[in-house]
């Protein structure tokens, strides 16, 4: 009866455009119009933080910011860049509770961060404080991460690090401010000191500007011991063209 019952469903209930809700093949799919105006990053970009370069290249490049300012972490990606269709995408996840976009957007990651991990890796997404939590009933950053781990074949631990101070909401503040605000707001969580310690850790977030939540959180893993870090963030701010 699964068959049947499947293409029941099927009937009763199409795929829909992650977007526009339009009719598609496939479940978690996005449409081709859409799929076209959904700025996917590609080509050739900073090995550290995922910025895209210009040109092209057979050897690890960097970005003038990460030149003059190495961050912690060994390496990053991200999969959109923060405008358009990759906004509009992020805060129907953050902020409208459609989840099914994490799932989407694990295959779409784990294209991007799978040169940054190995079959010990530990995917750990960035913290939400409990007050946030409860307020917005999920962390996104914990969902994609669950969908990146799934689409590498990796463990996750959605608890593995904890922000123990509450801080205002970062967007619109500039790079000196949001490094301040969130000095040593995230540590590790003492119960998975044993999981963490010596072992890789992919780290992910939802969005990266100016690297201050992944830098915090990275200080967060070495002061635990782990393995190197990596990050990997679904969208990340791009200056303009």
């Amino acid at each position: 009866m699964r068959g049947p019952m499947q293409t029941l469903l099927r009937m009763l209930y199409p795929p829909r455009c992650l977007i526009c809700g339009g009719l598609v093949e496939s479940d978690f799919g996005l449409c081709a119009g859409c799929w076209r105006e959904t700025p996917f990053l590609s080509g050739l970009a900073c090995a550290t933080c995922g910025a895209p370069l210009p040109g092209e290249s057979e050897r690890e490049e960097h970005c003038d910011a990460c030149l003059a300012s190495p961050p912690l972490w060994r390496a990053g990606c991200a999969t959109l860049a923060y405008r358009d269709n990759g906004r509009t995408l992020v805060l129907m996840l953050k902020r409208g509770d459609r989840h099914d976009i994490a799932a989407a957007a694990g295959p779409w990651m784990a294209a991007r961060a799978r040169p940054l991990a190995g079959p010990e890796t530990l995917v750990v997404p960035v913290p939400l404080h409990l007050r946030r939590h409860l307020r917005r009933r999920f962390n996104q950053s914990a969902l994609l991460a669950r969908g990146l781990a799934e689409a590498l074949g990796l463990d996750w631990c959605p608890d593995a690090l904890l922000r123990i101070r509450h801080t205002p909401v970062l967007e619109g503040r500039g790079r000196e401010e949001r490094f301040r605000t969130l000095a040593d707001a995230i540590v590790a969580n003492p119960k998975r000191a044993e999981l963490l310690k010596g072992r890789p850790v992919l780290l992910v977030d939802d969005v990266l500007t100016t690297g201050a939540t992944f830098y915090e959180a990275t200080a967060a893993c070495r002061a635990a011991d782990t393995g190197a870090v990596c990050v990997c963030a679904l969208a990340r701010t791009v200056k303009d063209t």
